[in-house]
């Protein structure tokens, strides 16, 4: 996962998607989605709490069942071919929300900008779908803590003959740059100096590797999980050493986590003392691994940091 304003958004990405800059979604996607999810007149879950640190949590264990908002975005939170939920945010919620008492977990698919209008309208209880936490986003909701962290890494023909190893390479070397729709990494690109309009947009990183392969691009930009994963079975193309992003000129590290309603603080803090206890046993790894996930990408990182303190 997965784009923001002076901060990316998950780049999740379709494996991944400005106001003023890119998260993996676009904000004002998300905006213009509220609208929508208003007139579709969807069903919705019980109302907002009105007690203090909210009452969700009891709802949801006499209800048993917790809906989560996924984008259905492989590796992050996906229906599979089986029709069956799955995705890292998905199997760490089965875990988490069964030790707080609730035994079954429903999906909601949106489309990633609708997730944080859609969570905030009552159309689904959670977020799980891998959402980087940043200060844009920490304005409508409250994240916990990042389940996993995230550097960027870059699609190039085999032997990366430009020697492209970063924004500022692509840029000096005046290299044809692609990335998805609504990628954090287009604002990175830019903050590096690349002119907007000459980015390739393309839906996602299968789109990217084929623009590569094709040779209509030299370089597709996006996750190192999302590159790494795409580019295990090209004969053409490899995935680049991992980087930070700069951010506001300063090295970058990603961070994605479950989103909830700001008036639920009760059930966020639960999730975060369960979600601790699993990074500590080690079993937070074991949950992730089956989806691409290293232990370079097991973090400390908390949502107060990414946040902006």
């Amino acid at each position: 996962m997965a784009p923001p304003q002076r901060s990316p958004l998950r780049s999740p990405e379709p494996i991944s998607q400005a106001a003023s800059r890119p998260t993996r979604r676009s904000l004002l996607a998300g905006v213009a989605a509220l609208g929508a999810l208003g007139a579709a007149g969807c069903s919705r879950v019980a109302t907002a709490s009105s007690t203090e640190g909210g009452d969700l949590l009891g709802r949801l264990r006499a209800a048993g069942v917790v809906r989560l908002g996924i984008a259905g975005e492989i590796p992050f939170g996906f229906i599979d071919t089986n029709g069956e939920l799955t995705g890292e945010a998905p199997e760490l919620a089965k875990v988490i929300f069964k030790r707080l008492g609730i035994d079954r977990v429903q999906p909601v698919p949106t489309e990633f900008g609708s997730l944080i209008p859609g969570l905030n309208s009552q159309q689904f209880d959670v977020v799980a779908a891998g959402m980087y936490v940043n200060p844009e986003r920490c304005e409508q909701v409250i994240f916990s803590d990042p389940d996993y962290q995230m550097l960027d890494s870059f699609i190039v023909r085999k032997g990366n003959p430009k020697g492209l190893r970063n924004y500022k390479d692509v840029v000096e070397k005046k290299a044809k740059f692609a990335t998805g729709t609504g990628y954090a990494e287009i604002q990175y690109a830019v903050d590096a100096g690349y002119k907007e309009s000459d980015i390739l947009i393309v839906p996602d990183q299968v789109a990217g590797l084929n623009a590569v392969e094709a040779g209509r691009v030299d370089v597709f930009a996006g996750t190192a999980l999302t590159v790494r994963e795409v580019v295990k079975k090209s004969a053409k193309a490899e995935a680049t050493e991992p980087f930070k992003p700069l951010v506001d000129g300063k090295p970058h590290v990603d961070g994605g986590a479950f989103a909830f309603r700001p008036t639920e603080t009760k059930l966020r803090d639960a999730f975060n003392v369960e979600l601790h206890k699993l990074k500590k046993s080690g079993e937070l790894f074991r949950i992730l691994k089956p989806f691409g996930f290293t232990e370079a990408e097991m973090t400390d990182l908390t949502a107060k940091e990414l946040c902006g303190g």
